[in-house]
């Protein structure tokens, strides 16, 4: 395509910072315009997000109803649409978008129920529209690189995953005056899930993409462990991958000062590779002979082309700037990122999947249960 492509938002509004990454970050990987948006159900403070985004008055909608047929009128109409709103209303929106033959860039999980998912995955195989989930860690440099070096087979056979990801802003009942956390713990807005919906999901799908290895079966223990909280807030699991490699996953947001503790182990037979969130530019890769060896998007060698300029730092620009720039590609007929690199709906349904499992698991503690 010879133009810039033409970006809405789907929520994002006053005091939503994800909103602002999103349009970061198309820009920055792909230079791709946020050209519309229905920002809030308030017509007023939509329109107030809208002109701190640059949108005009007149791209401003009331809905994303709205939004789709105000859009289809124009000659320089939108190509996608992101997504980021509470995960209830992901499944309308983005069912919509397909009515109306655009591509959807979504913020996890990709909707509120496995059942949902099932159906976006349905309609999606019907419509034209692609799709891909903000994965966000998918998209760092060095998380690519070990999954490169994993599936190079540079570890040997993986045996043992252990993925970590931890937060303490959820450590007392903030959701009381806070609408960030208020609709989290909301099941008729969250879904099935609290912290295994809202983090869990981030790790459960690292744990997949940088392994190579898919989840067969898990035992569970999601819980609210504040008072009074109808979903979990601690969420914890075993887990058995389809090669019989062990692992582990650990969840949280009521860990006591830890702000985004998100890490990822993968051990080998022949090796082992390390990666955290606050050390993102770093990947640790431990030898069959005990060295270690200390990766950055500059070192030489690297198996997987650094997807952006090294040096940009560890913020959530950067991968949010990769996936858009995959997702630029695959509008633009490269298909081979969607579900390769980029995570698509089939990401999105495995991941409803763990979440349903995991609560379910822990409300029903009559041992393991699988992911098929």
């Amino acid at each position: 395509m010879s133009r810039p492509l033409r970006m809405a938002l789907i929520g994002g509004g006053l005091g939503s910072f994800i909103g602002k990454i999103h349009q970061m970050g198309a820009a920055l990987g792909a230079g791709i315009d946020l050209v519309a948006g229905s920002f809030s159900s308030d017509p007023e403070r939509s329109r107030a997000a809208g002109a701190s985004y640059g949108v005009t008055t007149d791209r401003c909608y009331a809905d994303h109803d709205a939004l789709f047929a105000g859009e289809a009128a124009r000659d320089d109409g939108i190509d996608l649409v992101a997504i980021a709103t509470p995960n209830h209303l992901h499944l309308p929106a983005a069912l919509a978008a397909i009515k109306a033959g655009v591509h959807i860039m979504s913020d996890k999980p990709a909707t509120a129920t496995l059942a949902e998912a099932l159906d976006l995955q349905a309609a999606l195989r019907q419509g034209t529209s692609l799709y891909a989930l903000s994965y966000s860690y998918s998209g760092y440099p060095m998380v690519r690189e070990a999954r490169a070096r994993v599936a190079a087979g540079e570890i040997g056979t993986v045996r043992k995953v252990v993925v970590t990801y931890q937060q303490g802003w959820l450590s007392a009942p903030l959701e009381q005056n806070n609408a960030r956390a208020a609709w989290r713990t909301d099941r008729s807005k969250s879904g099935v899930g609290g912290a295994s919906a809202d983090i869990g999901v981030h790790a459960f799908h690292l744990a997949e993409y940088v392994s190579g290895q898919r989840v067969a079966e898990l035992l569970g223990d999601a819980r609210g462990l504040v008072s009074g909280r109808a979903l979990d807030d601690d969420c914890n699991a075993l887990l058995h991958f389809d090669n019989g490699a062990s692992g582990v996953l650990v969840v949280s947001q009521i860990a006591f000062g830890e702000r985004n503790g998100l890490s990822i182990q993968v051990f080998g037979d022949a090796g082992a590779l390390h990666w955290a969130f606050d050390t993102a530019d770093v990947l640790t890769m431990i030898n069959g002979d005990g060295s270690t060896v200390i990766l950055r998007p500059m070192s030489p060698g690297l198996l997987s082309s650094t997807p952006l300029a090294p040096g940009l730092g560890n913020g959530l620009i950067v991968p949010f700037a990769v996936l858009y720039r995959d997702f630029a590609a695959a509008i633009g007929g490269d298909m081979t990122r969607i579900g390769s690199v980029l995570p698509g709906i089939d990401e999105g349904v495995r991941s409803m999947r763990f979440i349903e499992r995991v609560v379910d698991s822990s409300a029903n503690p009559s041992g393991w249960t699988t992911l098929a």
